[in-house]
């Protein structure tokens, strides 16, 4: 394993160990609840006919939601209570919310294990006062924060205790509706590898110092300051960011991002929990939350079905069709059938990493060709049968304009393998138009329980066949065969990170015909117009380190098909790219872990 140097940690370029196999344990749901039958009064002696009963909106959020006034006694104690048991605990199967009541709250440092989301209960990140710290390190893993997955912080306004907050983490672990008064550093104590990252609608007083992450998304937020760049560090409707730069220092900055709407999120109107669904905003900028109340619309708790581990789809899908929202409380969800939903502007909102499990090869959720649904804030878990699919956004053939109310996906994160077997041909699928996937991390393990090239096998990361979707931070590792496909028209991109996969046993399993490898990021023929901005790939093919792979990007050489700020690295020469995208771009050499860039295709 290499050394990092920690001398100058201004100008750290590190190369990223291999994620080491951890322990895991199979993911347990409680038995699963039944759909509750009621039989009707009848004036005759014909046998009653069963109905089911009206499913209820609202109700308490259960055990794993632990909710903190300023009053509350213990909040440090508790605090420290989960982090023990989620510090280490990857492929645990505990999942928490820490939620804070609007008020002041001082001297708190709430550290983040996996599965844990902390978060405001205001309108404003600003009605949260944490007069302390919310810390993300990595003392779990002997300072290397390249596994911190699979946590959040948001909706709330923090005072460092000595004027910086420490957030080193890795991929899915968002950032969201943050008012740092002070500095923010995104790397672990010591300065070790940092694989991160995302943050979004927040307000950074001071400089963030990215310090050792590799690379980074930032959208429509402020920032004091910025530190230094690795890799690639990509920008949009940013007020602050540094000016675009891209391949030295690796800045790609956009002054908007075309299209955002924000993750719905949880808040208190006086004692009554509601979801805030903020509007759809075009060339966007800055926060939504600088002048005042965030524009958009809110729906109370009773609207919702508060699903609770151990219910079964068939009572999901039971309250959708009642017309209920669903917000799903921490915890394991066994699914036997797919999650449909039917309805425009359908809510589905998890909280404290949810978590879906497909059981017996069935797509874990489904939408409708319809406006405006927002899917935010769960994880979905390959199952041990093989999935087709996992989640699909649309059917096929989809072809409805939703541009004025899109779909959006936030904060949804699948992973196949790592917590025991699970396969999926397909991971993500989006055939609606319009949709905007903002954020989300579709991960082949390549470390923990039930990992090899055929164990968790899973050929595709994200498939998109609607015109004009939009990504804002796109992470999609270690697939099989193609990483991203993109048949839909006019698709835009802003920030790609990506690896292949790890543990390919030879070359000939990573041919593609005639093309050594497939790409990470590959543009259908078809397409005739396409654009992307700020997209990396690396190779690390250690069980064969003579493995070259062809390009990181393969598109259509067509003037409409766009690509800014390309990069590809191997690390430490396990593989090797012959290209960046297409025929262009000079190989990477030998074991120096530098990128090969390509700043304009064609």
């Amino acid at each position: 394993m290499p050394h990092l140097p920690t001398d100058s940690p201004d100008c750290v370029r590190p190369l990223p160990a291999r994620r080491s196999v951890l322990g895991a344990m199979a993911a347990t749901a409680a038995a699963p609840a039944l759909l509750g039958l009621s039989s009707p009064a009848s004036a005759t002696p014909a046998a009653p006919v069963a109905q089911p009963r009206a499913l209820p909106g609202g109700g308490d959020l259960g055990p794993n939601v632990i909710v903190f006034d300023p009053s509350t006694s213990g909040i440090q104690a508790k605090l420290d209570e989960v982090f023990r048991q989620q510090e280490s605990a990857q492929f645990g199967t505990g999942r928490y919310a820490l939620l804070f009541k609007p008020g002041t709250y001082n001297g708190l440092n709430a550290q983040l294990g996996f599965y844990t989301t902390i978060a405001g209960l205001g309108l404003s990140p600003d009605d949260t006062a944490i007069n302390g710290d919310v810390t993300v390190d990595a003392g779990w893993f002997n300072g290397n924060a390249t596994q911190n997955f699979w946590r959040s912080a948001e909706n709330l306004a923090l005072t460092p205790v000595s004027g910086t907050n420490r957030w080193a983490v890795a991929q899915a672990a968002p950032f969201r509706r943050m008012h740092v008064r002070g500095g923010l550093n995104l790397a672990p104590t010591g300065y070790g590898w940092a694989s991160g990252g995302y943050i979004a609608d927040s307000r950074i007083d001071g400089s963030v110092g990215p310090y050792s992450q590799q690379q980074w998304y930032t959208r429509d937020s402020s920032v004091g300051g910025w530190a230094n760049a690795v890799w690639n560090m990509v920008f949009s409707g940013v007020q602050g960011a540094p000016a675009q730069s891209f391949p030295n220092p690796p800045y790609t900055t956009l002054d908007t991002t075309p299209v955002s709407r924000e993750k719905p999120f949880l808040y208190l109107n006086g004692s009554e929990y509601r979801v805030f669904l903020p509007e759809r905003r075009t060339n966007a900028r800055g926060t939504t939350w600088g002048n005042g109340t965030p524009r958009g619309t809110s729906l109370p708790l009773t609207q919702f079905y508060v699903a609770k581990p151990g219910v079964t789809a068939a009572t999901l899908n039971a309250a959708l069709t009642q017309g209920l929202h669903l917000l799903l409380t921490p915890g394991i969800y066994h699914l036997d059938q797919p999650i449909q939903v039917n309805r425009a502007g359908t809510v589905v909102l998890g909280l404290g990493y949810a978590t879906l499990i497909p059981d017996n090869g069935v797509t874990a959720l489904r939408t409708a060709d319809v406006d405006g649904v927002r899917l935010a804030g769960f994880l979905i878990d390959a199952g041990p049968v093989n999935s087709s699919t996992l989640l699909e956004v649309g059917p096929t053939g989809a072809s409805a304009s939703h541009s004025a109310n899109p779909t959006t996906v936030q904060d949804v994160f699948i992973r196949i393998g790592g917590a025991g077997a699970g396969k999926a041909t397909t991971s993500m699928v989006i055939n609606s138009r319009d949709t905007i996937i903002d954020h989300t991390w579709v991960w082949r393990a390549d470390h923990g329980t039930g990992v090899g090239w055929e164990t968790n096998r899973a050929d595709y990361g994200i498939r998109v066949n609607g015109d004009d979707v939009l990504a804002t931070g796109l992470f999609v590792e270690h697939f099989n065969k193609y990483d991203v496909q993109w048949y839909g028209q006019r698709g835009r991109t802003i920030f790609f990170q990506n690896e292949k996969a790890y543990d390919a046993p030879n070359q000939a399993a990573i041919q593609n015909g005639n093309v050594k490898g497939y790409a990470a990021y590959k543009v259908a023929d078809s397409v005739t117009t396409h654009e992307g901005w700020g997209l990396g790939s690396y190779c690390y093919y250690n069980v064969d380190p003579t493995i070259v792979q062809h390009n990181g990007f393969a598109a259509p050489n067509t003037p409409g098909v766009k690509f800014h700020d390309l990069l590809v690295v191997s690390l430490g020469g396990q593989g090797q790219y012959e290209h960046v995208v297409n025929e262009t771009g000079a190989p990477t050499s030998g074991t120096s872990t530098v990128p090969s860039t390509v700043v304009s295709y064609p």
